[in-house]
């Protein structure tokens, strides 16, 4: 994953967590269920980032060992 995407899904979280803390200190249940919401979504899509990331990890480590050669040393 790049270090952009991550970076936007930890400020997603931040601010979600920011959002519930909020209304629970101003008794806003709506705010706090939103802030509830958005850090869930942010920790989602992270997950969706490392997963993809490994399923390519795993797709090249499956080429090179098919090809028998590494796509880096030719670089």
């Amino acid at each position: 994953m790049g270090g952009f995407d991550k970076a936007k899904d930890k400020t997603e979280q931040l601010i979600g967590r920011a959002k519930e803390k909020l209304g629970d200190a101003t008794d806003n249940e709506g705010m706090a269920n939103e802030g509830r919401a958005q850090e869930l979504k942010g920790k989602a899509k992270e997950e969706w980032h490392d997963l993809q990331e490994k399923g390519d990890d795993k797709l090249h480590d499956a080429k090179e060992r098919l090809t028998g050669d590494d796509e880096d040393d030719r670089r």
